[in-house]
């Protein structure tokens, strides 16, 4: 057994503090910055914005998410898109044939309805 589990799992005493005393499923946002707290049962159903180094996440904690730290809910870096150039020239050629199958989609009908 490890250190860490002899220990025991690092819940943050000021979240608990604030969600004592209120209602199950209450709608209000608890903010924190501690990402590393662990979700304990008595968080499940309350919703914490987990601040990701930048703005608050909105994580609902649930009762499959027990056991799991905050910040695993609230990532820190943003995936923009794998490519460069050439991926960009791709997906606007893409776009644009959806755009023309829609325009031709809606012409037929009106090609039909007059005869």
């Amino acid at each position: 057994m490890s250190r860490s589990l002899k220990k025991g799992p690092y819940v943050d005493p000021r979240i608990l503090k604030k969600i004592d005393g209120k209602k199950l499923g209450d709608r209000t946002i608890f903010k924190t910055w501690s990402r590393a707290c662990v979700i304990s049962p008595e968080m499940v159903g309350f919703t914490f914005g987990v601040h990701n180094g930048k703005d608050f996440i909105s994580v609902l904690a649930t009762e499959e998410m027990v056991g799991h730290r905050l910040g695993e809910f609230s990532l820190t870096r943003k995936f923009n898109r794998h490519g460069g150039k050439m991926q960009k020239e791709i997906e606007i050629a893409a776009k644009q044939r959806e755009l023309d199958a829609a325009k031709a989609a809606k012409v037929v009908p009106a090609a039909v309805a007059k005869k």
